[in-house]
Order: structure tokens, then sequence, then C-alpha cells
């Protein structure tokens, strides 16, 4: 694991799924078994080596007859599961209640379709393992419960043309991804903005960033790039990233430009 606190919550989860089997009499094989998991895989569940994915704590709730118990950890085993920074960050998110970021290489993280999630991850160089882009895939799509929050948070996005033509994934996975970009702004779950790659003037050349403003008034700004994420929280550094954000969104196409934008490069792409 890479941080206390996420090896914390898979040793708690781990003792209560070990205190259960042994109250039923099962040795780690035979809960395996029972489970369709193999015996190292529970060894390893029970020592907080390794984080139980759904389908093992409904199965192990159930053979064990918890009534439950096991499956209310639910939470603990899936969030452990996340980056430690991914997980900092839905925290911020989930405390947001006006949300803008300019997006200058790919569609944002709260706005990708799960395939298209998988397809970044997958194309990473040095290679991720397909156990590290499934705990990476499943927190980004995490993230995405910000859209059902209520009252919902003021969300805007501006993305760069470039992102909106790049076929990452194929030309399906990228049909896919512009149709649910419409369907948020039509949604009106988000306002979509896009930057034409002919603007001569263009406040956001220093690269992407967001903006998340709590409910308690304060704002902070983040950054990230390759395996370097900062949170900027410096009164002045945050204003001079309002005020590039601000410039970026009055030189974008407008939402209703954007949308109808969006929409002609979806039909290039059929």
């Amino acid at each position: 694991m890479e941080d206390e606190e996420a090896t914390a919550a898979l040793r708690t989860v781990g003792r209560q799924i070990k205190a259960w089997r042994e109250d039923a009499g099962m040795t780690q094989a035979e809960l395996g078994a029972a489970i369709g998991y193999g015996e190292e895989m529970v060894s390893s569940v029970e020592r907080g080596r390794r984080a139980p994915k759904l389908v093992f704590l409904e199965k192990a709730d159930e053979v064990l007859r918890a009534g439950g118990k096991i499956l209310a950890m639910r939470k603990d085993a899936e969030e452990a599961r996340y980056p430690k920074k991914v997980r900092d960050l839905k925290s911020l998110e989930e405390e947001a209640v006006d949300l803008g970021a300019y997006e200058s290489h790919h569609i944002h993280g709260l706005l990708q379709t799960p395939a298209y999630t998988q397809e970044l991850f997958e194309m990473r160089r040095p290679p991720y393992t397909e156990e590290e882009i499934e705990r990476h895939v499943a927190a980004r799509v995490a993230r995405k419960s910000i859209f059902d929050r209520a009252p919902m948070p003021q969300l805007t996005f501006v993305q760069e043309e470039v992102t909106l033509r790049r076929p990452i994934g194929g030309r399906m996975v990228l049909r896919q991804q512009l149709e649910h970009l419409l369907e948020l702004g039509r949604l009106r779950k988000a306002v979509l903005q896009v930057m034409p790659t002919d603007r001569k003037d263009h406040a956001g050349m220093g690269g992407s960033f967001q903006l998340l403003k709590l409910a308690n008034g304060k704002t902070l700004g983040q950054l990230e790039a390759y395996f370097y994420s900062r949170l900027i929280s410096d009164p002045r550094e945050v204003q001079l990233l309002e005020a590039s954000y601000g410039m970026i969104r009055a030189q974008a196409l407008t939402p209703l430009e954007s949308l109808a934008f969006i929409e002609e490069v979806r039909k290039q792409e059929t």
C-alpha cells in the first residue's frame, strides 16, 4: 500500500473478515473455495495487503452469514484501493460548491467515459500493471459522483479543441466520449466550452489546471502532470489562476457555440 491511511483501513477490513471466518470454523482455503478465490487471495485480504473487490465482500458476507456486516465495509475497502492523491482530490471535489477546469491534453477526468479512462491508463508509459489500471479507473469513475449531488455544484469546463479530435482508444471510443459530452451539456449538468485551435490569444498556455471553491468560501487551485500533483492554497497564486481561467472562458466559444462545435466534430467521426 502507498499510504498509512489506506493500510490501516485494509487491515481493519481484513481483521473483520478473519474474525467472521474463524467464527464460522473455516480455513482460508475453505473460504476461498466457497467464494471463488484462492487461499492466497483470502490470506492477502485478511492481512490487509490486498483490497477486496465488491464481489469478494458480497460472497464472503453470504457464506459467513455476516448479515451485511462484511458488506458494510464496502466503502472503506473501495476507497482504500484508490491512490491517495485521488482520494484527497475526491474529498475536495465533494466539498466544492463551484469547480472550474481548463484541460489541454485530454478530456477532463470528470467528463470521461469509463472506456476513455481505461484507454488513457492503458497507454501510460512506463505501463501500469492490470491491477493498477483497474484501481485508477475505479478511482476516476468514483469521482463522478459529484454529478449526483443535491444541490449540484456549479461545474464549468474548457476543453482544447484538440482533446475533442484526438482518437484516444479509437474512433468508437472517441465518438462515445463526444456523445457523453453532449449529453452532459444538454442536461445542464455542466457548462462546457471549447477553446478553438485557431485562437491567436490564449491565456491557458501554462497548461491544465482547475479551481475549487469550497463551502467555507475558500478557493483552491490544483495542478497535475505525470506523477506530480500540486494543491495551491496561497491566495495570491489562486488569484492568478482565477484571472487566467476568467480570460480563458472569455476567449473560448460560448457554451451554446461549444455544444454545436462538439456536435459537428461528432458527425465527422461517424
